[in-house]
């Protein structure tokens, strides 16, 4: 599984980052950072802040073709 986010939807309100700060930060200019891949550990914590965009522009992917 990956993570992608919507750039266009995006704009950096940064709750994923408080949600899962292992995967998703805010750069110094407020720009959104995430890691696009994850370890099967860590889903309940993306799940989370999947769960708290308020836009809805982070999504799960599967990463099998």
């Amino acid at each position: 599984m990956k993570i992608s986010v919507d750039r266009i939807k995006c704009q950096h309100h940064g709750l994923c980052a408080i949600s899962a700060p292992a995967h998703f930060e805010l750069d110094a200019d407020g720009k959104l950072q995430y890691q696009e891949s994850f370890d099967e550990e860590s889903v309940d914590e993306i799940e989370d802040a999947i769960d708290s965009c308020p836009l809805q522009a982070i999504f799960l992917n599967s990463d099998a073709a």
